[in-house]
């Protein structure tokens, strides 16, 4: 559980500020002042701490991929994942999350860049550690998976009308989640399709014979 505001410290307030603000306009929509005035100190006390916006932005993007993966981390290793205490109690710190993750990668930033590569870094660490045998091409199943994932956040419009709720309010997220759930443990695919496509991709993939050596 996060701690309540009173008890945070003048620096983690200030993030917490500037990582919804950002969540609700992007980091060109959200000034120093606003995010000062946000969490309660002065536009000097967010310079003093974080020296520029730029800076505060680096620190929110580390900051919101640390606490998805712990939260990741406790759901799926240490078996939270089951426990509706568990999840009623985080699910208001992953829409969020997931709220900033959908507006700030879409910024065309350096920023937005770096974070989608580590992303796939960190999902291809995760793949390594708990699911070694699930491709032969772990990093582009890490970037195609993420790819897919922030897909569905920055098209919250279009699936939150085509379930007719939207996906980061609790009762979308709750349905986004079960169908997820569907589709990572359903298989589309069966093993021998699956084996058949591969097997004719890696010709595509496979180097063709210059003109002259086919005569």
């Amino acid at each position: 559980m996060e701690p309540a505001h009173e008890d945070l410290t003048a620096r983690a307030r200030i993030r917490d500020a500037a990582l919804r603000l950002f969540a609700e306009r992007g980091t060109e929509g959200a000034t120093i002042r606003d995010i000062a005035k946000a969490a309660g100190v002065s536009a000097g006390l967010v310079r003093h701490h974080f020296g520029s916006k730029e800076a505060l932005r680096d620190a929110c993007d580390s900051y919101a991929l640390d606490r998805a993966m712990r939260i990741k981390e406790q759901a799926i290793l240490e078996g939270q994942a089951t426990s509706p205490g568990f999840m009623a109690a985080n699910h208001p710190t992953v829409l969020l999350l997931y709220r900033y993750f959908a507006r700030v990668l879409l910024d065309g930033s350096q920023p937005a860049a770096a974070m989608f590569d580590q992303m796939v870094d960190l999902t291809e660490q995760w793949l390594d550690q708990h699911g070694p045998h699930v491709s032969d091409d772990p990093r582009g199943y890490s970037a195609v998976l993420v790819g897919m994932q922030i897909g569905v956040l920055t098209m919250q419009e279009h699936v939150s009308r085509a379930l007719g709720v939207d996906i980061l309010s609790a009762e979308g997220h709750a349905r986004l989640v079960r169908a997820l759930v569907d589709f990572y443990s359903q298989p589309l695919l069966s093993p021998e399709l699956a084996a058949q496509a591969h097997a004719a991709y890696a010709q595509v993939q496979s180097p063709q014979p210059a003109e002259g050596a086919r005569q």
